[in-house]
Protein backbone atom coordinates (compact mmCIF):
# COMPACT_ATOMS: atom_id res chain seq x y z
CA UNK A 1 0.00 0.00 0.00
CA UNK A 2 1.38 3.37 -0.74
CA UNK A 3 0.57 6.42 1.53
CA UNK A 4 0.50 9.64 0.84
CA UNK A 5 0.39 12.30 3.53
CA UNK A 6 -1.34 15.79 3.13
CA UNK A 7 0.66 18.00 5.48
CA UNK A 8 -0.81 21.33 6.27
CA UNK A 9 0.47 23.78 9.29
CA UNK A 10 0.85 27.45 8.46
CA UNK A 11 3.43 27.81 11.34
CA UNK A 12 5.12 24.55 11.31
CA UNK A 13 8.93 26.24 11.76
CA UNK A 14 7.27 27.09 15.71
CA UNK A 15 5.63 23.54 16.04
CA UNK A 16 7.40 21.35 18.34
CA UNK A 17 4.93 18.50 18.43
CA UNK A 18 4.43 18.10 14.54
CA UNK A 19 8.17 18.25 13.71
CA UNK A 20 8.72 15.25 16.75
CA UNK A 21 5.39 13.28 14.61
CA UNK A 22 6.90 14.21 11.03
CA UNK A 23 10.77 13.54 11.64
CA UNK A 24 11.62 10.78 9.46
CA UNK A 25 8.01 9.74 8.28
CA UNK A 26 9.31 9.96 4.55
CA UNK A 27 11.57 7.46 5.09
CA UNK A 28 9.49 4.23 3.80
CA UNK A 29 9.14 4.33 0.04
CA UNK A 30 5.99 3.60 0.38
CA UNK A 31 5.47 7.08 1.86
CA UNK A 32 5.21 10.29 0.31
CA UNK A 33 5.27 13.26 2.64
CA UNK A 34 3.91 16.20 0.90
CA UNK A 35 3.96 19.74 3.05
CA UNK A 36 1.30 21.90 1.36
CA UNK A 37 2.60 24.92 2.75
CA UNK A 38 6.01 24.32 1.78
CA UNK A 39 5.04 23.29 -1.78
CA UNK A 40 2.52 26.20 -2.64
CA UNK A 41 3.65 29.85 -0.30
CA UNK A 42 1.78 31.36 -2.42
CA UNK A 43 -1.33 28.88 -2.42
CA UNK A 44 -1.17 28.33 -6.31
CA UNK A 45 -2.09 24.61 -6.35
CA UNK A 46 -1.69 22.54 -9.03
CA UNK A 47 -4.90 20.44 -9.62
CA UNK A 48 -2.97 17.99 -12.46
CA UNK A 49 0.04 17.56 -10.19
CA UNK A 50 -2.27 17.01 -7.02
CA UNK A 51 -4.75 14.55 -8.99
CA UNK A 52 -1.99 12.28 -10.50
CA UNK A 53 -0.11 11.91 -6.61
CA UNK A 54 -3.65 10.79 -5.42
CA UNK A 55 -3.55 8.39 -8.62
CA UNK A 56 -0.54 6.97 -7.45
CA UNK A 57 -1.82 5.89 -3.75
CA UNK A 58 -3.95 3.93 -1.84
CA UNK A 59 -4.06 5.83 1.24
CA UNK A 60 -4.70 9.33 1.75
CA UNK A 61 -3.81 11.47 4.96
CA UNK A 62 -4.70 14.96 5.76
CA UNK A 63 -2.45 15.47 8.66
CA UNK A 64 -2.46 19.01 10.28
CA UNK A 65 -2.89 20.89 13.49
CA UNK A 66 -6.54 21.64 14.36
CA UNK A 67 -7.05 25.38 13.75
CA UNK A 68 -10.84 26.96 15.06
CA UNK A 69 -12.11 23.23 14.74
CA UNK A 70 -11.32 22.82 10.87
CA UNK A 71 -8.04 22.62 8.98
CA UNK A 72 -5.60 24.96 8.14
CA UNK A 73 -6.55 27.13 5.24
CA UNK A 74 -4.93 25.97 2.34
CA UNK A 75 -6.22 22.16 3.25
CA UNK A 76 -9.79 23.42 2.32
CA UNK A 77 -8.29 25.37 -0.41
CA UNK A 78 -6.78 22.17 -2.05
CA UNK A 79 -10.02 20.46 -1.89
CA UNK A 80 -12.38 23.11 -3.32
CA UNK A 81 -9.61 22.80 -6.25
CA UNK A 82 -8.37 19.19 -6.41
CA UNK A 83 -11.65 17.09 -6.10
CA UNK A 84 -12.98 18.13 -8.93
CA UNK A 85 -16.86 16.94 -10.01
CA UNK A 86 -16.62 14.54 -13.10
CA UNK A 87 -13.14 13.12 -11.60
CA UNK A 88 -13.40 12.42 -7.50
CA UNK A 89 -16.99 12.64 -7.22
CA UNK A 90 -20.19 12.18 -9.37
CA UNK A 91 -21.24 9.93 -11.45
CA UNK A 92 -18.30 9.36 -13.21
CA UNK A 93 -16.07 10.54 -10.61
CA UNK A 94 -14.46 7.56 -9.23
CA UNK A 95 -10.78 8.63 -9.32
CA UNK A 96 -10.87 7.87 -5.73
CA UNK A 97 -12.99 5.13 -5.04
CA UNK A 98 -12.23 2.17 -1.95
CA UNK A 99 -8.49 3.97 -1.66
CA UNK A 100 -8.35 4.66 2.20
CA UNK A 101 -8.70 8.29 3.93
CA UNK A 102 -7.87 9.06 7.51
CA UNK A 103 -6.91 12.19 9.57
CA UNK A 104 -3.74 12.50 11.40
CA UNK A 105 -4.79 16.06 14.37
CA UNK A 106 -2.86 17.36 17.00
CA UNK A 107 -5.18 19.63 18.91
CA UNK A 108 -4.28 22.01 21.99
CA UNK A 109 -6.43 21.28 24.29
CA UNK A 110 -6.81 18.20 26.37
CA UNK A 111 -8.63 14.95 25.65
CA UNK A 112 -11.42 15.85 28.23
CA UNK A 113 -12.18 19.21 26.87
CA UNK A 114 -13.44 17.75 23.72
CA UNK A 115 -16.87 16.65 24.94
CA UNK A 116 -20.21 17.51 24.70
CA UNK A 117 -20.74 19.62 27.67
CA UNK A 118 -17.02 20.22 28.04
CA UNK A 119 -14.97 23.14 26.89
CA UNK A 120 -15.15 22.68 23.59
CA UNK A 121 -18.73 20.85 23.51
CA UNK A 122 -17.81 18.73 20.81
CA UNK A 123 -15.65 15.77 20.17
CA UNK A 124 -12.73 15.49 17.59
CA UNK A 125 -15.33 13.47 15.31
CA UNK A 126 -18.02 15.86 15.20
CA UNK A 127 -15.50 18.18 13.96
CA UNK A 128 -13.93 16.61 11.62
CA UNK A 129 -17.22 15.09 9.96
CA UNK A 130 -17.02 17.48 7.08
CA UNK A 131 -13.77 15.84 5.93
CA UNK A 132 -15.20 12.07 6.93
CA UNK A 133 -18.48 13.03 4.50
CA UNK A 134 -16.33 14.52 1.75
CA UNK A 135 -14.25 11.11 1.83
CA UNK A 136 -17.50 8.83 1.68
CA UNK A 137 -18.92 11.26 -1.21
CA UNK A 138 -15.48 10.92 -3.34
CA UNK A 139 -16.26 6.94 -2.61
CA UNK A 140 -13.24 6.35 -0.26
CA UNK A 141 -13.40 4.37 2.89
CA UNK A 142 -12.67 6.47 6.07
CA UNK A 143 -10.84 5.56 8.67
CA UNK A 144 -11.35 6.67 12.32
CA UNK A 145 -9.02 9.85 12.99
CA UNK A 146 -5.12 9.35 14.74
CA UNK A 147 -5.50 11.97 17.15
CA UNK A 148 -2.85 13.86 19.53
CA UNK A 149 -4.20 16.20 22.30
CA UNK A 150 -3.04 18.45 24.33
CA UNK A 151 -0.08 20.10 22.42
CA UNK A 152 0.56 23.16 24.17
CA UNK A 153 1.66 21.35 27.42
CA UNK A 154 2.66 17.48 26.75
CA UNK A 155 5.62 16.32 27.62
CA UNK A 156 8.64 15.06 24.67
CA UNK A 157 8.35 11.25 25.88
CA UNK A 158 4.18 10.99 25.29
CA UNK A 159 4.86 12.50 21.99
CA UNK A 160 7.17 10.34 21.26
CA UNK A 161 4.89 7.75 22.24
CA UNK A 162 2.27 8.93 19.94
CA UNK A 163 5.01 8.91 17.08
CA UNK A 164 5.58 5.25 17.75
CA UNK A 165 1.92 4.48 17.96
CA UNK A 166 1.61 6.22 14.66
CA UNK A 167 4.24 4.18 12.65
CA UNK A 168 3.70 1.24 13.57
CA UNK A 169 -0.01 2.16 12.25
CA UNK A 170 1.42 3.31 9.26
CA UNK A 171 3.81 0.23 8.26
CA UNK A 172 0.48 -1.90 9.13
CA UNK A 173 -1.37 -0.15 6.54
CA UNK A 174 1.77 -0.67 3.69
CA UNK A 175 1.82 -3.94 4.34
CA UNK A 176 -1.73 -4.53 3.91
CA UNK A 177 -2.41 -5.96 7.67
CA UNK A 178 -5.38 -4.06 8.36
CA UNK A 179 -8.83 -5.67 8.76
CA UNK A 180 -11.11 -2.31 8.12
CA UNK A 181 -14.07 -3.75 9.49
CA UNK A 182 -12.32 -3.82 13.11
CA UNK A 183 -11.75 -0.79 12.70
CA UNK A 184 -15.01 0.51 12.24
CA UNK A 185 -15.54 -0.71 16.25
CA UNK A 186 -12.86 2.21 17.27
CA UNK A 187 -13.84 5.89 17.70
CA UNK A 188 -10.33 6.66 17.47
CA UNK A 189 -7.24 4.83 15.96
CA UNK A 190 -5.22 5.44 18.85
CA UNK A 191 -7.68 3.24 20.80
CA UNK A 192 -7.07 0.45 17.87
CA UNK A 193 -3.39 1.14 18.55
CA UNK A 194 -3.56 0.68 22.08
CA UNK A 195 -5.81 -2.59 22.03
CA UNK A 196 -2.89 -4.04 19.45
CA UNK A 197 0.30 -3.67 21.89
Amino acid sequence: MKILILFAHPAFHKSRVNKILTNGIDESENITFHDLYQEYPELDIDVKREQDLLNKHDVIVFHFPLFWYSTPSILKEWQDLVLEHGWAFGSKGNALKDKLFLCLVTAGGPQKAYNVGDFHNHTINQLLSPLRQTAVLCKMKPLPPFVVYGTHAIEKDEVLRHKEDLFYFLDQLINNQINGEILENFEYLNDFIAKQN
